[in-house]
Order: structure tokens, then sequence, then C-alpha cells
């Protein structure tokens, strides 16, 4: 397609749909650089299939970024307090951190759940909880992220049942649950149930979003826990592709069509230091799902093969030593993400290596974010590296590498089945051990680590911590509502009855359990008397 006839059939419409920002009329810099201004003939454009140079035909020049800060910690009240900050400064999106006992479906009093409350998330028992989460933040007007997996159909259907309460139909909530439990067993262990039985749970939120909460986005498929385990970035771009295609497979089996579902499919990334190899593996993501989707499963919708995908900063770069350090490095790799052209963007803060993040260092968090959208000039150009040579090589190689690895997986069974055997993840314990050796001989210079290290110990001047008084006033309120509910054994009878039927959507029956203020360990612990626990093999 030549420029001019994209200016008019593919632009034209994005413009009068997404007007360009009055801040780019300040910029006098072409909107869109091709190889016709450069070199070469064969080139790609914006908005346009297999998407290697964005989804949107206009970037960030008519919408930037979601600017979505991952918070969480202690109460619901407290959190709620940090999300309405999180807004006053300028965020536009919220993101939720669920505490350990919430993300392996355990109730805050719970023997499982002693010492974890509160500490790396919030923790949410009931529907009570998720109401007061986000009082006087209304659900019909906010977009949420919701970071879990196991149990997040009970944490959606909670979603979905405090926006009713607060007026709001469910097919005007939108948002995003993570949803992804095949990574959990690759990387991180925050795995409830079997994969067979977790897999139609993931399923289930499919469908019934599909027909009832068309606004939502289903699953977010996430490479950056894989990244943070110690993959490398074509590691991460290639078991992320496996596990969204091992889902729009089990979608498909289950009788949807691709069309119907994989627009709301959406992926998540690390942000890692390789700034260059980072923003070309964002590319090279867009470009192979377009492809699968396209020739695997046959879609025909465009918006099927449009990879949306939310970025995150390395967590698991940042360091005690030197945390300031910390504010650079995050620079460095929320701007590889939005050169990469992210949809949103989370941007660490420079004391998480050392605690909860303080409001002072989620602000400066922020602020990074806002200074590139507001200030860098880079949102004014679309896809401003395309036509690098590095670049496009980079690109290429990670697309190639990636294909390689899926078809290995594929030539042994699919991901479910590499899962099970434990080669991904013995893969990535391989790399992981590479990384470390590196760094510990100090061949992998990590500043202030292992090299141009301080004799004095440095730290922010505040740490955020969780207080017992929070704990105990959160195990209070759990006891106080199940004293006052009264019997709730109907639904969870109910719903040990439907998981036991393989072709019963259970979205409905958790929805009502969930708005009799049934509790997200109560519908787990039913849910693991029908389908057990999952327990992995042992990894030589």
């Amino acid at each position: 397609m030549d420029r001019k006839r994209w200016e008019k059939e593919t632009l034209e419409s994005a413009l009068n749909e997404h007007p360009e920002r009055k801040e780019i009329l300040l910029d006098s810099r072409e909107r869109l650089n091709t190889p016709e201004d450069t070199y070469g003939s064969k080139f790609e454009l914006p908005g346009k299939a297999p998407y290697t140079r964005g989804i949107h035909p206009t970037g960030y020049r008519g919408k930037l970024w979601t600017m979505r800060q991952y918070a969480g910690f202690g109460t619901a009240k407290e959190t709620n307090e940090r999300f309405r900050f999180l807004l006053e400064e300028g965020q536009n999106g919220l993101s939720v951190a669920f505490d350990l006992p919430t993300q392996i479906g355990y109730d805050s009093d719970d023997k499982m759940a002693l010492g974890e409350v509160g500490k790396v998330g919030v923790a949410i028992d009931s529907i009570e909880d998720m109401e007061l989460l986000f009082d006087q933040i209304p659900l019909g007007s906010v977009s949420t992220s919701m970071t879990i997996n196991a149990p997040a159909s009970i944490l959606l259907a909670m979603y979905i049942a405090t926006g009713k309460n607060q007026g709001v139909a469910e097919g005007k909530l939108r948002g995003t649950v993570q949803n992804d439990i095949l990574k959990e067993y690759i990387a991180r262990g925050t795995y409830i149930f079997p994969p067979k039985q977790s897999m139609r749970l993931t399923t289930d939120v499919f469908e019934y979003c599909t027909k009832h909460v068309p606004k939502w986005n289903t699953i977010s498929v996430s490479g950056y826990h894989i990244r943070e385990a110690g993959s490398t970035a074509e590691q991460e771009l290639a078991f992320t592709i496996a596990n969204g295609i091992t889902y729009a497979q089990a979608a498909v089996e289950k009788g949807l069509d691709i069309d119907d579902f994989a627009p709301r499919m959406t992926f998540f990334f690390n942000g890692h230091n390789d700034f260059l190899y980072e923003i070309a593996k964002f590319r090279a993501a867009r470009q192979i799902w377009a492809k699968t989707v396209s020739e695997r499963f046959g879609a025909k919708n465009e918006k099927s093969m449009m990879m949306k995908f939310h970025t995150q900063t390395g967590g698991s770069t940042l360091t005690a030593q030197q945390p300031h350090n910390n504010i650079v490095r995050t620079s460095i790799q929320a701007l590889s993400a939005v050169l990469g052209g992210t949809q949103s963007l989370h941007t660490n803060a420079l004391d998480e290596a050392l605690g909860l993040p303080s409001e002072k260092a989620a602000r400066v968090a922020l602020r990074t974010q806002q200074i590139i959208a507001e200030e860098s000039g880079i949102p004014n150009t679309i896809d401003p590296l395309a036509g690098s040579y590095t670049i496009e090589t980079m690109t290429q190689e990670l697309i190639d590498k990636a294909e390689s690895l899926i078809g290995d997986i594929d030539s042994k069974g699919g991901m479910l089945a590499c899962i099970e055997e434990g080669g991904i993840q013995s893969q990535i314990m391989d790399s992981a051990y590479k990384y470390q050796k590196e760094v510990e001989s100090g061949e992998r210079i990590i500043v202030g680590v292992n090299e141009y290290l301080e004799e004095e110990k440095t730290e922010p001047e505040e740490i955020t911590r969780v207080e017992d008084k929070s704990i105990k006033d959160q195990i209070r309120r759990l006891k106080n509502l199940r004293e006052k509910r009264g019997d709730v054994s109907q639904y969870l009878d109910i719903l040990e009855q439907k998981a036991n039927e393989d072709n019963e959507n259970l979205m409905p029956s958790i929805i009502n359990a969930v708005s009799a203020k049934v509790t997200i360990g109560e519908i787990c612990n039913s849910l693991r008397k029908v389908w057990g626990e999952y327990r992995p093999k042992e990894i030589l």
C-alpha cells in the first residue's frame, strides 16, 4: 500500500475518530517517516497488518498510552486512598495488586494466610472489600486492571457485582483481568487447581464476557513474570505467545469464534534494560501475533490480529543498593516501551527493592511517564525508530528466534504438555543461572551492585510498611461479615454441582455467590473439594 492510499483509506477515518492532540501543533516535524524518506522500497505502515509499526494509524498523536500505576497494600481502605492519590496526580487508569492469600484463594483469617495478609498487595476477602476498594471511584468512568490469575473469575465477579451496586451495568465496565494461569505453572507458582480445570475457568471468563461484558479484556497473557523469573527476551516473547495460542485454542474448542474473543485478548510484557532490543521485542511481538491469529486460527477481523499490550518496567532490575539509580533504570525501560508502542504502562518506584512504594516514590514514578509524554516529543512521531538498520535487524532476529521456540513447543505437543513435562521451567532456570553467573563474576556490570560501589548505605527517606493493626482490622471485618450475612451454603452447593459438570459456565454461579457475600476462600475451598490442587512435577 502506498502512502497516499494509506492516508486516504486508513489515516483519514482514524483522525475523524481521534483528532490529533493540540500539543502536536507545537511540533513541526513530519507525522510519519517511511523508507521512502530514507532507504529501500519495502515498508509497512502503522495501523495495518502485521502491525510492526503499531496498531493505531496515529500512534500516540491522537491518544497517549494509559498511565496505569500498579498499587495495592494492606486493606481495601488503605489502597483506595492510594488510588485516589494517584488519580489526583494525573494517573488515568487503575491497576490492582492483590496480596498472596487473595492470589491463591485463601481468606485473611485462614492459617495459610498467616504473615502474608496485605504484604505484597491488597487483601480482598469479599464483595465488601471490593466496594471499599472502589469507594468514591465510579466504575463506569474508570478502566481497571486486576493482576489476578487462579481466582480471576472470582475477583472479576466481585467487580461486576460492585459495579451493579454502584448502578453501573456490566456492559459498561472497562478493564482487564490478568487471568493467565499458564505462566503461574511456568514462573510464579500462585496456582490453585490442576491445568485442565484452571483453563476451564479462563475460558468461562472468555465466554461470559463475550456475551455480557463486551468492553472487558478477558485475559492479559503475561510475559512479565516469565522475564522476572530469569528468561531471555526471546524466551519471554516465545513463551508468552505460545501461552496465548493455548488460550485461543481452548476457547475455539469450547465453541467460541476466534473473532468473537480475540479482540479482547491482551498481553503484558516486561520493560528490561537492553534499550534497543526491548523496542525490537515489542515490534516483533505484534508481528508474530498478527501472523499467528490470521494463519493458525483463520481470523478475519483486523482487531483480532492487533496485539494490545501493557508494559511494566523490570522489577528484577531494581537494586536495594543505591536505590536512586532505579529512577534512571525505570526511565530507560519506560522509554523503550513507549518507543515500542505500548498501550499502557506502569513505572516502578525507586524504593520497591526495599519495600512498598511510598507516596513520594510513587509520584516520581508517575512523573517519569508524564515527562516522557509531555516533554520528550517522542509521542509526536509514529514509530520513530522504524527504518533503523539496527532496530529492523533486531526485530527480525527476535521474530526468527521466537518462532523457532514456538515451533519446538508445537512439536512437543503444545504448551500444556511442555509445562507438565517441565521443559519450559528448565529453560528459564538455565537462563536465570547464566545471567546470575555473569553478575557474580563481574562479566555483566550492575551499577552500584558489582561496580561503582559506595561505602555508605543510602536509602530513600521513607519506606511504607503494613501495620499489624491493618491486618487485625481486616480479620475483624471478615468475622463480622460471616456473622451478619446469614447462611450461604446453598450458593456453594450449586457451585460444586456445576463444577462437576464440564459443560457449565461457572461465572453466573460465582457472581451469585459473591453477591451474597460468599468469600474468596469459601469459593476456592469448594472448588478444591471438587477439583483438587495442582502439585508440580519435580524438576531436576
